[in-house]
């Protein structure tokens, strides 16, 4: 008998808390593209804020970086692309070698067909004339 019981009480309880949750409204939309991407970017962007580096360079400029976590957070979802955009094309910092290199065999070419004389140590090439 108390199983019989039991089981109505168990079956009572089921079916009110299913109707229950009948009740409670679903809502549903769809969900922009953009806002999807702009949600990433803004991450990348709060990552970029957060790493050491990038809080000393901030704090030696003077820039609280809680506050540029801040800003960060308040940016449009168009904002937030257009800085991560321009985020990625900016060269990742130590490229300065590169840079040296390249001008310094500009100036040596330059020096070796006679235009310039930077360096001592070349000698301009002959010219036919």
């Amino acid at each position: 008998m108390k199983s019989i019981r039991f089981r109505r009480v168990v079956a009572g309880l089921l079916a009110l808390c299913l109707s229950a949750t009948g009740t409670l409204p679903a809502y549903a939309g769809i969900v922009a593209t953009e806002s999807v991407i702009a949600g990433a970017e803004r991450g990348q962007l709060a990552t970029v804020v957060q790493r050491a580096d990038v809080r000393a360079r901030l704090q030696a400029m003077g820039v609280d970086p809680r506050e540029v976590q801040a800003r960060v957070a308040a940016l449009s979802d168009e904002e937030a692309v257009q800085l991560a955009a321009r985020l990625d094309e900016l060269p990742a910092g130590g490229d300065v070698l590169g840079v040296l290199l390249i001008v310094f065999l500009v100036l040596l070419f330059t020096d070796i067909m006679g235009w310039t004389k930077v360096f001592p140590f070349t000698r301009p090439a002959q010219t036919s004339k």
